[in-house]
């Protein structure tokens, strides 16, 4: 029983902490997927070139497109005129990070670490773009499509008021999207902060590269969300990893999984994604190296106690709105929403 509070009470910390920044972060993708169209990145994507690779990974860090229509749309800028470079450099900054995602950092982590990890997100999407540009041959691939009604980035609704679509989907179909994984990795959080001891990373990955390959080799396969993986990242730092090999997590968790890779293989071939993979884990290691003489474990944790003991009545007033927000998102529903944050 003991056992079972202490997770309850270390996971609600976590959501405590995190939840203003997230509800917030919900609203602006909210406005940013309602304003911001499908067609307006079709335009301004739709040429060759490293522009247009900058352009690509510069608009993927903000932006909220559903999971269905993030292969479609790149798949649309192909047709347009659009570089494979282009295409995988929107593929890997847009899922790293998104707004929600950029707050819920902020708020766990700090603003050095949120700030770096936007900066990272763009400089790997344009280098793992420019990298399998001047690698692979361009090729028309095949396009998909999005069915998802509600999704506003795929489907705008004219007739319907802007205001109504930013509040259904920033707090309809994107909490519907990452709130199982929002919350598997909030729970996580609080069993690895409950049953793991504090200097387990350190007692057995006690060298810098071994504990980021490490990580990295486990974000590579798995998927998390780039939300959802702030708490489990949050509970390895506490554990004594460093914020280095945090950040690779944070990276390759998000960016790299079997789906993105399966579809990377299946509609830009074989060398593509190998190209894409080696890219991507040579910009995480030289990032988490990085960071690791930037920022250390103790100015996290020490901003982790601030706001723990900083939360207030505020903070736990949003912590029950977006436990009830994330428990109704992931109920059963007669339509399942594609629709997904980065």
């Amino acid at each position: 029983m003991e056992l079972i509070v202490s997770i309850f009470v270390k996971s609600w910390d976590v959501m405590a902490i995190m939840a203003p920044y997230l509800l917030l972060g919900f609203f602006v993708a909210g406005v940013l997927g309602v304003f911001v169209p499908v067609s307006f990145i079709e335009t301004h994507l739709g040429k060759r070139g490293l522009k247009q690779i900058i352009k690509a990974s510069l608009l993927g860090v903000p932006i909220p497109l559903c999971s269905c229509s993030v292969i479609p749309v790149t798949a649309s800028l192909r047709r347009h005129g659009a570089t494979k470079g282009a295409a995988i450099s929107f593929l890997t900054s847009t899922p790293q990070t998104g707004v929600d995602s950029i707050a819920a950092t902020w708020g766990l982590l700090g603003p050095v670490f949120a700030v770096f990890r936007v900066a990272v997100a763009f400089i790997t999407g344009c280098v793992c773009g420019a990298t399998v540009e001047a690698f692979t041959h361009p090729e028309k691939d095949v396009s998909g499509g999005c069915e998802d009604e509600h999704c506003p980035s795929c489907n705008p609704n004219p007739e319907e008021h802007k205001w109504k679509q930013v509040f259904a989907y920033g707090f309809g179909v994107l909490p519907r999207d990452i709130g199982r994984a929002l919350l598997v990795g909030i729970l996580v959080s609080g069993l690895l902060g409950a049953l793991v001891p504090a200097d387990f990373f350190t007692r057995t990955l006690n060298s810098e590269w071994l504990s980021m390959l490490a990580v990295l080799c486990l974000g590579i396969p798995l998927y998390v969300c780039s939300t959802g993986s702030i708490p489990i990242a949050l509970a390895m730092i506490g554990m004594g990893l460093s914020p280095g090999a945090a950040l690779v997590f944070l990276i390759t968790g998000p960016a790299t999984n079997a789906a993105t890779i399966a579809t990377v293989l299946k509609t830009m071939g074989r060398q593509v994604v190998t190209i894409y993979l080696i890219s991507l884990a040579g910009c995480s290691l030289a990032a988490g190296w990085i960071l690791n003489r930037i920022l250390t474990t103790q100015l996290i944790t020490e901003h982790v106690h601030h706001h723990a003991t900083e939360t207030g009545s505020i903070e736990q007033i949003c912590a029950l709105l977006l436990t009830g927000l994330l428990i109704s998102a992931v109920l059963p529903r007669k339509k399942k929403s594609c629709c997904h944050e980065h």
